[in-house]
C-alpha cells in the first residue's frame, strides 16, 4: 500500500505543477504508484540531483493516511493491521496515543493524557492490551 512521491533534499514535496514543494505532504503533492513511475517523471526535471524519490507509508506518514489524525505525530509502530501513534493534539497540549485502523481507516484516539513524552512513549512501548 506504499506509495511514491518526489521531495527536494532540502525538504518538502513535489507540488503537482512540478515547480514547487510542499512542506506538508498533501492532496497536491505528486504521487505515483511505483518507483519505476517516480523515475520517470524524476528523470525529465531540472536539478534533478537535488530531489529524491521517497516511499510513502502509513508508518511513515500517517497523517496522509488518515486524515482524521490531527496533530503533531511524535511515534508510530505498527500492530495487528493497526498503526498506533503518539500524538500531541495541538504544541504544549497532553500527549495521547491514536489508534489508526488500516482496514476501515477510523482512528480512536484514547482518552489517557500524558503529560510529557516519556510517560506516552512508556505507555506506547507496553500497550497490551485489545486494541
Amino acid at each position: 500500500m506504499p506509495i511514491f512521491a518526489l521531495q527536494s533534499l532540502a525538504g518538502g514535496f513535489l507540488d503537482e505543477d512540478l515547480e514547487h514543494f510542499n512542506k506538508e505532504f498533501d492532496d497536491w503533492c505528486v504521487q505515483f504508484e511505483s518507483m519505476e513511475d517516480a523515475q520517470l517523471v524524476l528523470d525529465t526535471l531540472e536539478k534533478k540531483e537535488t530531489i529524491k524519490i521517497v516511499e510513502i507509508t502509513p508508518l511513515s506518514y500517517p497523517k496522509y493516511f488518515f486524515p482524521k489524525l490531527q496533530g503533531i505525530i511524535h511515534a508510530t509502530r505498527e500492530y495487528d493491521g493497526k498503526i498506533i501513534c503518539i500524538v500531541e493534539p495541538q504544541m504544549g497540549m497532553s500527549f495521547r496515543i491514536a489508534i489508526c485502523d488500516m482496514e476501515t481507516k477510523k482512528v480512536r484516539v484514547l482518552k489517557t493524557r500524558y503529560k510529557s513524552a516519556i510517560g506516552a512513549e512508556g505507555a506506547f512501548a507496553n500497550l497490551s492490551f485489545d486494541l
